[in-house]
């Protein structure tokens, strides 16, 4: 059995169908770069969110949490508490002059500035980690139609050629033909493993928006019964 040599069949193939296989690697290249290296930053975040979670669990108050949350930026979970304690810190700031009882009644009031300042940071990594996964879906739902478009202008050549020579024998047909299914062939090599990661990062990134959330919430919690144990 004669093995399919592709390089062969690209060398040989027509202009236009060159310059879809070359498209089409250059889709393949940045896809499989954005593959690796959300691979790695997935990987990152995910260590360094568990070390942070255990951190702030055990930190005696949040002065502490703060100081193991400036060093870890590529955790969401310390980004995240990052922009609330900052919040917390300009709420405490602002009403620093009024009387005791009357701070704790503003400071449990702009609980809702703090929620939207911790809703914005989460947004800000979602994004983050987010970018780029845009291209993995327009690679997977493009390059198949890429592909056949490389091959209906092949097989449009052959035909053309097959008029030129008068025959169309299966020597004659069967290069030209073969040449032009390459090109859907990689499309379809491009399109697989892009469709198959995006899938697999965007359940990754609804795992880290859930793991965002339910954070923001422990934190909202802490925050609050701290102030009503005060106002009590």
């Amino acid at each position: 059995m004669q093995q399919v040599n592709f390089f062969q069949m690209f060398w040989t193939a027509g202009l236009v169908v060159k310059l879809v296989m070359l498209l089409l690697l250059g889709f393949s290249l940045y896809s499989w770069y954005v593959i690796f290296q959300k691979h790695l930053l997935f990987k990152t975040a995910s260590k360094l969110s568990n070390d942070f979670l255990d951190t702030f669990w055990q930190s005696k108050n949040l002065a502490e949490a703060n100081k193991t949350a400036q060093k870890l930026e590529l955790c969401p979970e310390a980004a995240v508490f990052r922009h609330g304690y900052t919040e917390l810190q300009k709420l405490s700031r602002s009403q620093g002059d009024s009387s005791g009882e009357e701070t704790l009644k503003t400071r449990l009031a702009h609980m809702d500035n703090l929620q939207r300042t911790m809703n914005k940071a989460m947004a800000h990594e979602m994004h983050r980690f987010g970018k780029s996964l845009s291209f993995l879906a327009t690679t997977g739902s493009a390059t198949p139609f890429i592909g056949l478009f490389g091959t209906v202008w092949g097989i449009m050549a052959a035909f053309q050629d097959i008029g030129m020579r008068g025959s169309a024998t299966l020597a004659v047909v069967a290069p030209g033909i073969s040449e032009a299914l390459v090109a859907t062939a990689a499309g379809l090599a491009v399109a697989i493993p892009a469709v198959v990661f995006y899938n697999f990062y965007s359940n990754k990134l609804d795992n880290l928006e859930n793991s965002m959330q339910s954070f923001a919430a422990d934190f909202l919690n802490l925050v609050e019964r701290d102030l009503m144990s005060r106002l009590s």
